[in-house]
């Protein structure tokens, strides 16, 4: 690691300490990246919240996709002390399936639930399209990425149909 880099690194693990103490009902624990990716895969349900720099969070966060099945599922958030946010899915574009009905919407979705939720302070409708997406996969509903046999109008039409029926 670089001294620049080691500078970083301190000064984030300085800045993250400091926050947490004022919330001392979280636990926070402190790994270094490689361990984190060993006990990713070791012991998932170990983390609720992983906060990271960029480049480590990029890893980690392919790295964590792959135990929900796909890329498509994860929806991420980069946060600051003010503002709305940025909310997006953690994988690309994927210019290689466009117009191939392939690319999975649920990431998406769910990148809109978190910035209603997060960015916009609205924790129902956030709810409701996590329960719509949640009720939609319990119906079998799936893309070629977490099924052999899905199409993404399907899913995200079927997404939408049990939105309103959400609670």
């Amino acid at each position: 690691m670089s001294f620049g880099n080691w500078q970083a690194s301190m000064l984030w693990r300085k800045r993250v300490t400091m926050v947490a103490s004022e919330y001392p009902d979280i636990e926070l624990s402190h790994m270094y990246v490689d361990n984190a990716a060993m006990q990713l895969i070791r012991d998932p349900k170990q983390f609720d919240t992983i906060v990271t720099n960029n480049i480590f969070g990029d890893i980690l966060s392919d790295e964590a996709s792959m135990l929900t099945g796909s890329i498509g599922m994860l929806p991420s958030a980069s946060l600051g002390e003010s503002g709305p946010g940025l909310f997006e899915p953690i994988h690309g574009s994927a210019p290689d399936i466009a117009g191939q009905n392939k690319a999975n919407p649920l990431a998406t979705v769910l990148s809109a639930a978190m910035l209603l939720r997060y960015g916009l302070g609205e924790e129902n409708a956030a709810k409701r399209i996590e329960n719509a997406v949640m009720e939609t996969l319990d119906k079998g509903f799936r893309t070629g990425d977490i099924f052999s046999s899905g199409k993404v109008y399907v899913l995200l039409v079927y997404s939408i149909m049990f939105l309103p029926s959400s609670k």
